[in-house]
Order: structure tokens, then C-alpha cells, then sequence
């Protein structure tokens, strides 16, 4: 099968690999059919990714289909068809985080896609307890429902209240996300930027009143501006999502006194804050960190009945053969892209079935687990395939 990996700082390289083996218990095999491209992508193409390692497979944003099932599935009440997300962050399940139900911070969390690899790739394996179903939404919607939750996880810690007044920086993908979700919990919102084209967008395809743009204050300032907005006061809920050193520092002249800062975008460099500001205005700092498996069913049901509208989400695709010169594309500010998505499961060939001679290894196990005519090992062409080994 074909996979895109991440050499080294600025190289992407195509190569091919065996196909992934029957499933062990508690795991399944998937078809990979979506993957969405975001910050920790580019980033990590740039060496600007925290905790990143080379070389890797990327993708963590991924739409799938279940196409074998190891031992143990019943009580997933998985099937094979499933279209499925994927929950991209792998606890250790015995860290103090883990044993306190935070598996998205666990001290040895394996992210796929950062620390092991990930679904930039035709076939993946992933642990059943990581697969959330859906019976209706499409692969691609499937694939957003990774940056959705980020966003609603980052809702989630700060603790909105009714009519709060609730400024998100940052009008990529996870500003939007954290922007829908913070007015759905009843927020006043205002989202501010440095893009007019973005927040043009959040406005129209999102619903979002109030947008500021930080580099045309120049009349009244950033904090006037802001005042302006909600009525003489400065907000008291300011979530960033950017992940640049200025913005996250300026975050703490934004909140109003008694007020919270998110930080669900993060830097590698180290954050400095004025500390007669921050203890004057007794304010209190969270960080948000990837999300939980149920932030993942939540926000598929809220897709699934209409109530989050990603409709309007992707504006760029491609083929997966297309994916390197269109990966460096959409990192171009002109792109203009707000959630590009790399379609792969058309250009998925089946795995050889009839005809094909293998001994009992990775290959063999393959043709038997992916054969979706007759169920797993069910027809002749499986049977084709000796159980002693011999050809």
C-alpha cells in the first residue's frame, strides 16, 4: 500500500509498505478514506511541532471504514462497514492522568499522526475503543470531527456561562469550532484575527456577529475595540487558538477582571505574562489539550442532528496522489484555505484476493481480513490461500 512520510523538516517522500496484518484482539483494521490537513501538519512540516518526532506518517484528523475486526469486537458493537472517526490520541490507561479519566493528557500519550504514525497511509490499525461509529455522515464530515473536538473540549474547560461575554483569537478551523461551540452555550462571541478573508468567513459560514480585525485598531486599540463590543467591558472569557507567542501574550490584557484565558493553541517558545495585570484581575489560566472520547460521540451526535453545520467547513481537496503539491499549497496565506481534506479511499485499490501466492505472513493475513465480498475468510478466493504455509 501507499504512504506519504514525513522524512525530515520540509521533505514529504511516497513509498510503499506491506499491507497491515489481521487484527489482534481488541484491535481493528480500517480503510482509511478521509484525512483533514490542519496546524499541526504544517507545523510539523516546518520542525514548529511540539512533541513531533521524525520520520512520520501524518494525518490524525480521519474518516474510515472498519474493514476486519480482531478478537473481543463484540462488546464494541462495531461491525465491519462502519464509518467511523478516529479518536487520534493513545493513552497508556495507568498514568495518573489516565486513572483520572484525562487519557487526552496522559504522560505517555502516543498521538498518531506526532508521535507514532498516522493516516496519511491506505490502511491503518487502531484500537477498538478509538473508533467512533456513525451511521450517516460521510467519510469526509467524519474526518472534521477530530478539530470539532479540540474546539468543544476547549469550550468544555473554560465553563461558559449564559450571556458570558467570550472572545475567541484565532479564525482557522479550531477558533471556528471553539467559536460554535461557545455560542451555543449562550456566549456573547466576538472572534478577532489578522485575516479579513477568515473572518469574513467565520461571519457569513459560521453566524458570528462581531469580528475584529487586531491590525486595523489603530484609532481606538485592541482593548477599546474590544470594550466596544460588549458594552463598555472586556470580555471575560478569552480562548486562543492561534498558537503564535504575540497573541497568546496579549491574552492577558483581553480578559476583564475575575476572567479566564484558554490556551487551546500552544508554542514551543516560552510564555511570559505582566504580573501586576494577571494578579490585579485575579485571572486564572487553562490550558486545553487534545479531547476525550466522548467530546468524539457528542459531537458527532451534534452533527448527526443538525445542530454544528461544518457544511461550509472544507474549502480545498485533493486525491491522494495529488497530496505533496497540494500540501504545499494550502500553506500559502493566498490559498486562502480554511480545512482542506485529502480524499483517499477512491484511490484505495482492493488488496490482491484471487490468484494471489503467499505463505502464511502480513500479505496472506491481508487478502483473508479485507475480503469484503463474503465476510472474513468466507470465500474461494480466501480458500485459495493454504493454511499450512506452503504456496
Amino acid at each position: 500500500m501507499r504512504q506519504y512520510v514525513l522524512e525530515d523538516v520540509g521533505r514529504i517522500e511516497q513509498s510503499t509498505v506491506d499491507l497491515p496484518g489481521l487484527p489482534d484482539a481488541g484491535w481493528a483494521l480500517v480503510k482509511v478514506g478521509a484525512v483533514g490537513m490542519c496546524g499541526t501538519d504544517y507545523h510539523a512540516f516546518h520542525g514548529k511541532q511540539n512533541f513531533f518526532t521524525f520520520p512520520r506518517v501524518l494525518g490524525h484528523e480521519v474518516g474510515c471504514t472498519i474493514v476486519a475486526l480482531g478478537k473481543g469486537s463484540e462488546a464494541s458493537n462495531l461491525q465491519v462497514g462502519d464509518r467511523c472517526a478516529v479518536v487520534p490520541y493513545w493513552g497508556c490507561g495507568q498514568c495518573v492522568a489516565c486513572r483520572r479519566g484525562k487519557t487526552n493528557c496522559c504522560t505517555d500519550i502516543r498521538v498518531i499522526g506526532v508521535h507514532i504514525d498516522g493516516a496519511m497511509t491506505e490502511y491503518l490499525q487502531v484500537p477498538l475503543d478509538k473508533l467512533v461509529p456513525s451511521k450517516v455522515l460521510p467519510l469526509e464530515q467524519l474526518a472534521l470531527v477530530e478539530t470539532l473536538c479540540i474546539a468543544a473540549h476547549a469550550v468544555h474547560r473554560a465553563s461558559p456561562c449564559q450571556g458570558e461575554n467570550a472572545l475567541v483569537v484565532g479564525a482557522g478551523p479550531i477558533g471556528m469550532g471553539v467559536a460554535q461551540f461557545a455560542k451555543a452555550a449562550g456566549c456573547k462571541v466576538a472572534v478577532m484575527d489578522i485575516n479579513d478573508q477568515r473572518l469574513g468567513f467565520i461571519k457569513e459560514a459560521v453566524g458570528i456577529e462581531h469580528t475584529v480585525n487586531s491590525t486595523k485598531c489603530d484609532q481606538l486599540g485592541v482593548e477599546e475595540t474590544l470594550r466596544k463590543v460588549f458594552d463598555s467591558e472586556l470580555p471575560t472569557l478569552v480562548i486562543d487558538a492561534t498558537g503564535n507567542i504575540n497573541s497568546m501574550e496579549s491574552c492577558f490584557q483581553y480578559a476583564a477582571h475575575g476572567g479566564k484565558i484558554v490556551f487551546v493553541g500552544h508554542t514551543k517558545q516560552r510564555l511570559s505574562f505582566d504580573n501586576p495585570t494577571f494578579h490585579a484581575r485575579e485571572l486564572s489560566v487553562l490550558a486545553s489539550r487534545n479531547a476525550l472520547p466522548e467530546d468524539f460521540a457528542r459531537v458527532i451526535n451534534l452533527i448527526e442532528n443538525g445542530k454544528i453545520d461544518v457544511s461550509a467547513w472544507v474549502t480545498h481537496r485533493c486525491a491522494m496522489d495529488d497530496y505533496v503539491s497540494n500540501f504545499m499549497e494550502w500553506m500559502k496565506p493566498e490559498a486562502g484555505v480554511i480545512k482542506a481534506i485529502v480524499e483517499i479511499e477512491k484511490d484505495v485499490p482492493e488488496p490482491p484476493t484471487a490468484g494471489y501466492s503467499a505463505k502464511r505472513d502480513q500479505r496472506a493475513k491481508a487478502a483473508r481480513a479485507l475480503c469484503k465480498l463474503c465476510g472474513l475468510g468466507g470465500c474461494e478466493c480466501c480458500q485459495d490461500l493454504s493454511v499450512d504455509g506452503s504456496d
